[in-house]
């Protein structure tokens, strides 16, 4: 093989690598992928689109079981319908069970110019509570419909061509309320600048020495004028 036909074939198989990481890149997901198990968190639905002749006008994305609810930015020419139904798994919360949840959200182009066009993406947030554990894999089926009536459906697992978007779900977050010297807390020396911690006890403690020193003082004092009255009346007796 000569020096051109291995720069061509070189050149051919990068391209072929560069077009595997572009098609990679371009499916819907959810971003983040991770989110921690009980976070009220934003996620973004990221749809790109992937032809050249057509705009996306519709994207439907189906919730697994455990969402009670779910909030919804606005997003310009786009209208969002929510749909919800019974939960295979009723949720506790303080309030009380719950037992409809979030079945399917599904974005609608007003018009075909609100689209996304070739060579776009767009991105539609939702907030949610995660449900689940650590460890879970939370699956987001897709359907993402173009103008030209093409359906690309994005339902499959990770090492498919039209793999479905995922969320990962990480260990719950600690509640740091307490430790961030929110009201009613004590002061720690480190913001009071002291050697101890600064509390209520403190201030009681402050007083009392304050207190017991202006008794001792006075005592002090009434003891110097009776031993000065005492020296001047010995004073006044002599011859």
């Amino acid at each position: 093989m000569n020096k051109k036909r291995i720069i061509l074939a070189s050149s051919l198989a990068l391209g072929a690598v560069g077009s595997a990481a572009t098609a990679a890149q371009a499916h819907v997901t959810l971003q983040p992928k991770t989110a921690a198990a009980g976070a009220y968190v934003v996620e973004a639905v990221r749809v790109p689109n992937e032809t050249d002749d057509a705009t996306t006008t519709k994207v439907a994305v189906q919730f697994p079981d455990g969402f009670g609810d779910v909030s919804y930015q606005a997003v310009d020419g786009w209208s969002v319908k929510v749909v919800k139904g019974k939960l295979a798994k009723p949720i506790e919360t303080d309030d009380g069970q719950v037992t409809e949840g979030v079945k399917t959200v599904t974005w609608t182009a007003d018009k075909k110019s609100d689209g996304i066009a070739p060579g776009q993406f767009r991105d539609f947030p939702i907030s949610i509570q995660v449900p689940g554990k650590a460890g879970d894999t939370l699956t987001f089926k897709a359907l993402q419909t173009y103008s030209d009536g093409e359906v690309v459906r994005w339902i499959g697992d990770s090492s498919s061509d039209k793999p479905a978007p995922t969320i990962s779900v990480t260990e719950a977050m600690e509640d740091h309320h307490a430790a961030s010297g929110s009201s009613g807390g004590t002061a720690t020396t480190e913001q009071t600048g002291l050697g101890s911690p600064l509390t209520k006890d403190t201030f009681i403690a402050d007083d009392s020495d304050s207190n017991t020193l202006a008794i001792v003082a006075l005592i002090v004092g009434a003891l110097g004028l009776l031993t000065g009255g005492a020296a001047l009346a010995s004073a006044r007796r002599r011859p």
